[in-house]
């Protein structure tokens, strides 16, 4: 027996079916889109690794070396003085190195091209021989500087100026180039080059063709200029070595191979 409705009921007719143009529903060409684009994914994905097992690649390190001479030079000298007291000792170190500055100054060398690297006063004591024990003599002060030089050409004046004008300590010169960048864009080529001549000599002896490049990656960070020292005149009162330096650069490369 079937139940009337409720007097304030209202049935409402049934949803119409969303039809396209040509009076199919829209909702099954929507469902028959997406489960076709689904298998795309799907074989996709089921394929990859089997590309990735069948791709076949060597990987080679190369080397790029470019070598030039230094244009810049530094050069660390001081005054080292010893008196019966630290006063004394830091007095005449004090006046000697007015003198080194002054006659820096004469050179054109500014006040930023010169550091103090060391400064310091110790106490001197005898050797204590024969088990004596042993006795405060006097007091040194040692006072170094570094000078930078941006024309190598003058170093050897330079030396010869520091000593005249009272430095009696030379720690130590050493050379440098001041913009490495160009020298090591060129290395970097070299290096890629390098790399390159190496896989081709190998794909060769092992029968096979070199593909396109799937990577490169530089090992390592650039390292400092190299020294290598050759002889040279660079004053007539002083004889210097600036040698050369090499920039180089070290690469990895990976070439897939047919």
């Amino acid at each position: 027996m079937e139940r009337s409705p409720a007097p304030n009921a209202q049935i409402l007719p049934p949803l119409p079916a969303n039809l396209g143009p040509d009076g199919h529903p829209i909702w099954k060409e929507t469902s028959m889109k997406f489960r076709f684009c689904l298998s795309l994914i799907l074989a996709a994905i089921l394929a990859a690794p089997a590309l990735a097992a069948d791709l076949r690649t060597i990987a080679m390190n190369g080397h790029g070396e470019i070598r030039a001479t230094p244009d810049m030079a530094q050069v660390t000298a001081g005054v080292a003085t010893t008196a019966a007291t630290a006063a004394q000792a830091l007095t005449a170190n004090s006046n000697r190195m007015k003198g080194v500055f002054a006659a820096l100054e004469k050179l054109g060398i500014t006040d930023k091209k010169i550091q103090t690297t060391n400064f310091f006063v110790s106490p001197q004591y005898s050797n204590g021989d024969n088990n004596a024990p042993r006795r405060l003599t006097g007091y040194q002060v040692n006072n170094d500087v570094t000078v930078r030089l941006e024309d190598v050409g003058k170093l050897g004046t330079a030396l010869d100026t520091l000593v005249t004008a009272g430095a009696n300590q030379i720690n130590g010169v050493t050379f440098s180039i001041q913009n490495t960048a160009p020298l090591l864009t060129k290395a970097r080529a070299d290096a890629v080059a390098d790399a390159h001549a190496r896989a081709e000599t190998y794909a060769k002896a092992a029968g096979v063709t070199l593909g396109p490049i799937l990577s490169i990656s530089e090992a390592g960070g650039e390292g400092p200029p190299r020294p290598m020292y050759r002889m040279a005149a660079m004053a007539e009162q002083t004889r210097i070595a600036p040698g050369e330096q090499s920039v180089t650069a070290e690469v990895s490369v990976v070439w897939e191979i047919h």
